[in-house]
């Protein structure tokens, strides 16, 4: 793969993972709350630490791919990607048929990431 191909397949895996960090905490109390209390998760102390722990995660796997990409941390966001989609398929298996594609659009990422794992030193 050329550097500057890696450099924007990188860079795009990097905003996936910082914008959901990001959009996670923003709409603590909306979106995200919602989308728990859909699975049947209403306890609000619970919901809470899900949701910033989810956002923790999809932070610290975003700066360690900017800033130190390598075969494992490429390893880690997709195991971490197939466990939160698992997660999420089992919470509220109708996201894989959301037209905005919240869940789906998790295989191309995986390839991404599978892309980037395979050729990075």
């Amino acid at each position: 793969m050329k550097a500057v191909d890696e450099k924007v397949l990188r860079g795009s895996i990097v905003f996936v993972w910082l914008a959901t960090a990001l959009v996670s905490l923003w709409e603590l109390d909306g979106q995200s709350m919602q989308l728990l209390a859909n699975a049947g998760i209403f306890h609000r102390d619970i919901a809470v630490a899900l949701i910033v722990a989810g956002a923790a995660v999809d932070l610290l796997l975003g700066v360690a791919i900017a800033l130190r990409p390598s075969r494992r941390i490429y390893l880690w966001a997709l195991a971490m990607m197939l466990a939160m989609t698992a997660i999420a398929s089992v919470l509220d298996p109708s996201l894989w048929l959301h037209p905005l594609g919240p869940l789906t659009k998790n295989v191309p990422i995986a390839a991404a990431l599978w892309i980037l794992m395979r050729t990075t030193k």
